[in-house]
């Protein structure tokens, strides 16, 4: 069997280890996130064999198969891929049981860019199929950060002073607009837009239809779209993006809609909201409970604003706040490399901490987020400020705080302890 990729030419990915880990301690491994994230090329680079069920040839000739007979489709050289199997539910199924009748590791890898509710899937597949979230590439992954900066290492309280070089305005709106698409890294120019603006089209037109074949009105889909890009970074809620929608598009939309619309752009995997982090912050302090919303790429949050590079340094206020995202979505891909997860820190007294890493160990990271080095000073004393609050109310200390950096141009450690990272020196 011809594969779909020619392994040399892989591009790593910082996913990679985790498949290896999965396969290796389970029988199936799914890959879920968005499309075009890069979710087939990975599989196929850790698969031996593999049946593509969205192949359009032969009248989608694989899909039919699957539907008729999902344990045929199975047969192959192991790990053997198969690819959207969301498009045909009843082969979670088959995989459990093919699994469970093998009783070997490493059989299957699934991957899905869309979660199916459970109708048509019987078993959930705990403790025989694995799930790993995909993203699109980091800067560490498409080359266009050093990686002279380990984030695990600057979470322990490592960091070994470097110089990292200037960084352009100029060049970090560019990697906004271009997003972490692996299919847009060699595009250049103003087509670096059309991508994202293409798969926002396919997302509208087609997979929330799709995902449960009901129609929905696609201009409702694109308001509640446009009003997240405009909220992108912030904790607004349902009925604040409702209220946004009425006063600038002059559209009225109920919160029932929108309520509805987000879980599907959340099965999807089109957003990646951040959770709040409170659970080990044992403070006395009201924390507040609200995920900051994000889309899965800040490139998509672009392509909704009209947003070019030259109108992003023109309006630095909206660069801050997808800068922040960018940061946020390579944090989550280091993060979780190394078994941690990224939060998000808001209180009702004012206090905010733009990215808290919760580590392996039940330890925390707080990580404020500034485009501009002449942020540096106020965004340590913030972390300085709720670090004291935090341990004088009987909580842990983190084991690092950080200021993270669009314009810096060195990596280096604070006379009072806050480390200062440029993004485009980070890797996980």
């Amino acid at each position: 069997m011809t594969g779909i990729m020619n392994k040399e030419k892989y591009i790593p990915r910082i996913i990679d280890a985790a498949v290896e880990k999965y396969l290796a301690a389970m029988g199936a491994v799914c890959i879920e996130g968005p499309k075009w994230c890069g979710k087939t090329w990975t599989s196929a680079f850790h698969s031996n064999s593999e049946f593509l069920v969205g192949n359009p040839d032969n009248n989608f000739q694989n899909r039919a198969l699957a539907e008729v007979s999902p344990a045929l489709v199975l047969e192959g050289e192991t790990p053997r891929l198969i690819d959207e199997w969301q498009e045909v539910p009843p082969l979670w199924d088959a995989v459990r049981y093919t699994v469970d009748q093998r009783g070997q590791k490493g059989q299957f890898i699934l991957t899905g860019s869309a979660t199916p509710k459970r109708k048509g899937v019987l078993h959930s597949g705990a403790g025989r199929i694995g799930k790993l979230r995909m993203r699109p590439m980091s800067l560490y992954e498409s080359g266009d950060s050093s990686g002279k900066v380990s984030l695990q290492e600057l979470c322990e309280g490592k960091l070994t002073p470097v110089i990292t070089g200037d960084v352009d305005l100029r060049t970090l709106a560019r990697l906004m607009v271009r997003g972490g698409w692996p299919g847009n890294l060699e595009t250049d120019g103003a087509d670096i837009s059309l991508l994202p603006n293409e798969y926002l089209n396919a997302v509208i037109d087609d997979d929330v239809n799709r995902i449960d074949e009901t129609r929905r009105d696609s201009r409702k889909i694109r308001l509640l779209l446009r009003s997240l890009a405009r909220n992108e970074s912030t904790t607004v809620t349902n009925r604040t993006l409702k209220n946004d929608i009425k006063e600038i598009d002059d559209e009225d939309i109920d919160v029932e809609t929108v309520a509805t619309y987000l879980d599907i752009f959340n099965r999807l995997f089109l957003t990646d909201n951040q959770p709040p982090f409170s659970a080990k912050l044992r403070s006395s302090v009201r924390v507040k409970q609200a995920e900051k919303r994000h889309f899965c790429d800040p490139s998509l949050a672009c392509a909704l604003l009209n947003a070019t590079p030259e109108k992003l340094i023109g309006d630095l206020e909206t660069f801050g706040f997808l800068f922040e995202s960018l940061c946020e979505r390579d944090l989550k891909i280091y993060a979780e490399s190394f078994g941690a997860s990224l939060y998000h820190y808001q209180d009702y007294a004012g206090n905010e901490i733009d990215a808290v890493i919760e580590l392996p160990d039940g330890g925390w990271c707080g990580i404020e987020i500034k485009l501009g080095a002449n942020k540096i000073e106020e965004a340590a004393a913030n972390l300085l400020h709720i670090r004291d609050e935090v341990v004088k109310d009987g909580s842990k200390a983190p084991s690092a705080l950080i200021v993270l950096c669009g314009l810096s141009h060195a990596a280096y450690q604070r006379p009072d302890g806050v480390y200062v990272v440029p993004l485009t020196a980070l890797k996980n």
